[in-house]
C-alpha cells in the first residue's frame, strides 16, 4: 500500500461526562442519573460513567420507550456471527465455528451451505456478512473468514435450487492479507450508501499495525466490490479508510450518510466512533476520548467494558443500537449529526451476549445472542 499523506486530523475536546445507573427491568431502560460539566467529577455512584465529548444531542427522545420481545427464535444457532435480510425476508445467518450459513423464515432455521476455506479458532472464523447492493440481479453474499494464514473476503452467489431452497456457490475471494489472531481479527463488512464495501480489521494482537498505513489491521478498510481499493480513498491507492482502531465491531451510517463504528477497549474504554476519511482514532498510543492532538475523540466511551463491549451496530430512526458482549444488554445512543447523547440499556441480564444486531425489512429489530450452544435470534420491537 501507498502511504500518500498523513491525514490532518485533530482532537475533539471532552466538554462533558455523564453518569448512568443501570437497571435490570424487564424490556425498561436504564436511564441517566446525573451529569457532569467539564472540569467537575462525575456524581459518584456504582454505576456506568459515559464520556460523550461535544454538545449533547436535541434527540433525547429519540430513544425509545421500551423494548418488546416479540420472539425469541430457539433454531438452533451455534454461535451466530452476523445477520442479513434478503428482499423477501429471509434471514441469513453466519456461524462462526461451524462456518456455515443458515436461512431463517417463518420461525425455522435451515442450511444454506458451508463457506469453503474457513479455519475456525480463537475469535477467528466465519464473521461478517454483507449483501451486494446488486443482490437482486447478481445474487453475491460477501463473507469475511479467517483462513489457515490471514482473514479474507470472498463473495458467494446465494442461489435456489429446485426446490427453492437457498444454496451457495463457490467462493470466490475478493480480498485477502488481512492479519488473523486468535483474538482481534475484527471481522465486520458491510455496504454503504456509496455501494462501496467497508471492512472493519482488528490489530490481531500486532500493536504496531493500527499506525502503520502499510498494514491491513486496525483499520477500516473501503473496496470496491470487486475488491479493489476503492476511487477516492483517502491515502491514494490504499484500501485504508481510516486507521488507529484496536478491533472495529460495527459499522452502520446514519440518515445524512455518517459513517458509525463500534470498536472494543483493552481492559477500558469501549468505543463508538464517528468515521472520518484519513482519520487517525488513537490506538495503541491512546483509547477513548484523551483530547489528544492528532487523534480524533470517540463520540462514546465506555469506561467499563464490562458494561459494554459493543459488538453488532444498526442505525435506526437516529438512535444506535449495539450489542453488548461482556455487559449482555442492548445499548440505545441517541445520534444528532456528529453528536452522540447518553447511552441507554435494555435487557440488561435477560438474554447473555449480544453479538450482532440488524434491521429487518418489516421495521423489526433482529438481535443474535452469543452465549453458548445452541444460541438464538431475538426479534425486537421498539416501543415509542
Amino acid at each position: 500500500m501507498t502511504n500518500a499523506r498523513k491525514p490532518a486530523t485533530r482532537a475533539l475536546p471532552v466538554l462533558c461526562a455523564l453518569a448512568v445507573v443501570l437497571s435490570s427491568c424487564t424490556g425498561s431502560p436504564s436511564g441517566p442519573a446525573g451529569t457532569s460539566t467539564s472540569g467537575s467529577s462525575p456524581v459518584p455512584q456504582s454505576s456506568t460513567t459515559f464520556t460523550t465529548p461535544g454538545p449533547s444531542p436535541t434527540t433525547q427522545t429519540a430513544v425509545p420507550r421500551g423494548v418488546q420481545v416479540e420472539e425469541k427464535l430457539d433454531v438452533g444457532l451455534q454461535l451466530p456471527w452476523s445477520v442479513v435480510f434478503l428482499p423477501d425476508g429471509t434471514a441469513v445467518v453466519s456461524e462462526r465455528d461451524s462456518a456455515t450459513v443458515k436461512a431463517i423464515r417463518d420461525g425455522q432455521a435451515t442450511l444454506v451451505g458451508e463457506v469453503a476455506g474457513v479455519v475456525p479458532g480463537g475469535e477467528g472464523g466465519l464473521l461478517g456478512l454483507a449483501l451486494s447492493p446488486g443482490f437482486a440481479t447478481d445474487r453475491w453474499l460477501y463473507a469475511y473468514f479467517t483462513s489457515s494464514s490471514d482473514n479474507r473476503i470472498a463473495r458467494v452467489q446465494l442461489t435456489r435450487d429446485g426446490s427453492g431452497d437457498l444454496r451457495l456457490g463457490p467462493a470466490e475471494v475478493v480480498f485477502s492479507g488481512i492479519p488473523k489472531a486468535s483474538t482481534h481479527n475484527g471481522g465486520r463488512i458491510r455496504f454503504g450508501p456509496d455501494g462501496l464495501l467497508y471492512v472493519g480489521t482488528g490489530d490481531s494482537q500486532r500493536r504496531e499495525q493500527p499506525q502503520d498505513l502499510e498494514a491491513l489491521g486496525g483499520k477500516i478498510l473501503r473496496l470496491t466490490p470487486e475488491g479493489r481499493p476503492a476511487p477516492g480513498n483517502p491515502f491514494g491507492d490504499s484500501p485504508v479508510y481510516s486507521y488507529g482502531h484496536r478491533n472495529v465491531q460495527g459499522l452502520a451510517w446514519d440518515s445524512g450518510g455518517r459513517l458509525w463504528a463500534s470498536e472494543f477497549g483493552p481492559d477500558v474504554d469501549d468505543e463508538l466512533n464517528l468515521i472520518t476519511p484519513g482519520g487517525n482514532y488513537g490506538w495503541p498510543t491512546v483509547t477513548g476520548a484523551p483530547g489528544r492532538q492528532g487523534f480524533l475523540d470517540a463520540k462514546v466511551v465506555w469506561p467499563s467494558t464490562g458494561e459494554a463491549s459493543p459488538s453488532g451496530l444498526e442505525i435506526v430512526d437516529g438512535v444506535a443500537y449495539t450489542g453488548a458482549l461482556r455487559g449482555q444488554r442492548l445499548w440505545a445512543i441517541p445520534l444528532d449529526g456528529e453528536s452522540a447523547g447518553t447511552p441507554v440499556a435494555f435487557l440488561t441480564g435477560e438474554f447473555g451476549r449480544l453479538r450482532d444486531v440488524a434491521a429487518a425489512p418489516d421495521g423489526a429489530l433482529w438481535v443474535l445472542s452469543n452465549n453458548r450452544n445452541p444460541d438464538f435470534a431475538l426479534v425486537l420491537r421498539l416501543e415509542r
